[in-house]
Parts: C-alpha cells; sequence; structure tokens
C-alpha cells in the first residue's frame, strides 16, 4: 500500500469512527452517507460533512430527525442528502 492510500484509509477509518454516535440512528444515517456518497462528494462537500461530525447529538438529531435546516448553507445541503426526511 502505498503512503497515500494508507492516508486516505486512514482518514476514512477516522471518519468512519466519528460516524459512530450516541444514537443508534445518528449511526446509521451518518455511516450511510459516508459509505455510498463521501467518496465521490466534492472537498467542500465533504468539509461540511465533517464539521456535521463535529455537531453535538442533539443538535445533530435536530437537522437529521425532526427537520430543523441548519443556518450554514453547505451544512444544509449535506443535511438534505443525508436525512430520510423528504425536502421541502
Amino acid at each position: 500500500m502505498n503512503p497515500k492510500s494508507a492516508t486516505a484509509a486512514e482518514r476514512f477509518g477516522r471518519l468512519t469512527w466519528s460516524c459512530r454516535r450516541g444514537m443508534r440512528e445518528l449511526d446509521v444515517l451518518l455511516e450511510r452517507y459516508l459509505r455510498e456518497h463521501y467518496r465521490h462528494a466534492s472537498s467542500d462537500e465533504r468539509a461540511a460533512f465533517e464539521r456535521i461530525l463535529g455537531l453535538q447529538d442533539p443538535e445533530l438529531a435536530r437537522y437529521l430527525l425532526a427537520g430543523d435546516e441548519p443556518i450554514d448553507p453547505d451544512i444544509a445541503r449535506i443535511v438534505a442528502q443525508i436525512s430520510p426526511r423528504p425536502s421541502t
């Protein structure tokens, strides 16, 4: 394995770990986005997802499960992709 791919694999592993939250519902949604979308996302989308992972669980649950909309438009776009709730 070359150093660049090792670094990418390590980063993906850290992100996977960061997707594991205190709420199983959040784990499922975040891990699904990471598996299915993150690798193909733009650098801006990746940065927004990583900022989402820095949010506290109650705030994240409001966005992903209760339908509250984030003020930050970059985060709002990623939340719309992750959330199981239909967009309005």
